[in-house]
């Protein structure tokens, strides 16, 4: 198996120093973002492994065909809310950086900096690992990576006290692969940013139409039945049911999550102040319909039941509709629809650091712009090294659950900044409004407030239960706190040097 792995990852190099070179001489200077490579920045990066994963680890959670469709629906609408109302902020304050930008406006540089560190440590480069580790999952239907044996894999034991227990050689050959993934989107926008925006429209586009074309297969096949959307055997109640309504949203959030990517670019953007509420309003909405739509699809096919209890609940749903080729149809869907998932979470979040890294807050290196690409080579690079140690350390549910609890923390506190910003900002101009604030607005403050309350109670509630290995909420607080004192450092090494 070792010979087997070896093997692979020299295959792997061979094609990425190849497609390097190719790069390297096909590169341009930066062009801007338009508006359909900004919606599909938004789109590529929320439509990935979420809606081929979750539904099954959602229905086991509520039991409820009726529920399993609400929650999408609710998870929806929030990240709706919230794409109205980073919008706002995108398009008064377009310049590259997102959150951290609007952070230092609001708070001031010590809650800046502290997102910009957990969006480099947790939120962005867990979001990437998490997404090409099941990217390599499902490119491992085709490909048989090999995997050491159980005895080996539980050899290396990485403790974190009071937190939990990683396993880094487990399933080592699709962490190599998904490891891989990284290092070669990484390069594509290293090298181009014309490059990963044209490749981020030309997946997205075909991920859309893919998902049409399951929808419309399940749906026009006949094979099912209306009455699994309300019939339920065992649908949760009381206490189980609104612990389980809370644990499905984070994975419907995981799904959904990618929207603020955008912003983070809003200084490459062609007319900014256009073309981000615009496509930020309609790539959270198309996702929202196709995402809809697909569980709808699902449970056509399926009842409720059926789906928890499904390791691959689209291929079943298929499978039902057209026959048993749907294994290999899903295994390939996913693996298409991840791919560009990992460049548009690539290709943006990169961006923090590197604003960071310009107001030198951060390493100063990774400030830098690339003197021949014009991209920020080296905040690229650094995101893709620490997104490899992840994807080493990590399992999908535990990086998934850590960048969704801290990215909300986040979420909800950009919303009350919006009222701060507005008697702070209020002469600054506002191409766009926030529609229905500040009811919109205190509504998504209230529903994140209570979101990572219950968030908290569940994830200590299932390890005392040992139901989970991490407390995944804590790990994503303890490696976000690790930021404070680097905080200190580089603002007594800013103040030397002014």
């Amino acid at each position: 198996m070792i010979s087997d792995l070896i093997s692979l990852f020299k295959r792997g190099i061979r094609f990425f120093v190849i497609f390097l070179s190719y790069m390297a001489s096909n590169s341009s200077s930066i062009t801007k973002i338009g508006f359909w490579a900004a919606t599909s920045v938004i789109a590529g990066s929320i439509i990935g492994s979420g809606i081929f994963k979750n539904p099954s680890e959602m229905a086991k959670l509520l039991g409820s065909p009726v529920w399993l469709s609400l929650v999408w629906v609710i998870a929806g609408v929030f990240s709706l809310f919230g794409a109205l109302i980073y919008a706002e902020l995108g398009a008064m304050l377009p310049e590259t950086g997102g959150i951290y930008v609007y952070f230092r406006k609001m708070f001031g540089e010590f809650v800046a900096y502290l997102y910009g560190w957990a969006a480099f440590s947790v939120i962005n480069t867990a979001a990437v690992a998490a997404i090409a580790f099941v990217c390599a999952q499902y490119a491992d239907y085709f490909l048989h990576l090999p995997r050491l044996d159980a005895v080996m894999e539980h050899s290396v034991v990485w403790h974190i006290p009071f937190i939990g227990d990683l396993y880094p050689l487990e399933n080592i050959g699709i962490k190599s692969l998904a490891v891989l993934l990284v290092l070669v989107f990484t390069a594509l926008n290293y090298l181009s940013t014309k490059a990963g925006s044209a490749f981020q429209v030309i997946s997205t586009f075909i991920k859309v139409g893919v998902m049409v074309l399951l929808v419309a297969g399940i749906f026009l096949a006949g094979n099912g039945s209306v009455h699994h959307f309300v019939d339920a055997t065992a649908p949760k109640q009381g206490g189980a049911l609104l612990s389980g309504i809370i644990a499905a949203m984070t994975w419907a959030f995981f799904a959904y999550d990618g929207w603020i990517n955008i912003t983070s670019m809003a200084g490459e953007v062609k007319d900014p102040q256009r073309n981000i509420p615009k496509s930020l309003f309609t790539g959270v909405f198309i996702c929202v319909l196709v995402y809809v739509l697909i569980n709808l699809a699902y449970l056509y096919a399926l009842p409720v039941e059926s789906i928890a209890n499904s390791n691959l609940v689209a291929a079943d749903a298929i499978g039902t509709a057209l026959g048993n080729t749907g294994e290999a149809v899903v295994a390939a869907l996913i693996v298409i629809c991840t791919l560009g998932a990992i460049n548009g979470n690539t290709m943006a979040t990169a961006r923090i650091t590197y604003a960071m890294g310009k107001d030198k807050v951060f390493l100063p290196w990774v400030g830098k712009d690339h003197k021949k690409f014009n991209t920020p080579g080296n905040a690229l690079w650094l995101h893709g090294i620490w997104t490899c140690v992840f994807i080493i350390s990590g399992s999908f549910d535990m990086l998934a659950n850590m960048f969704v609890f801290i990215t909300w923390i986040a979420y909800g506190l950009g919303a009350v900044g919006i009222f701060m910003l507005r008697k702070k900002m209020k002469d600054k101009e506002r191409p766009y409004k926030i529609w229905g604030h500040p009811y919109v607005t205190i509504l998504f403050i209230v529903f994140s407030a209570f979101y990572l309350i219950t968030t908290v109670y569940n994830d200590i509630s299932n390890y005392l239960a040992h139901q989970q290995p991490v407390i995944n909420s804590l790990l994503g607080i303890i490696i976000t706190g690790l930021g404070v004192p680097f905080y200190f450092y580089f603002r007594k090494r800013k103040k030397n040097h002014l």
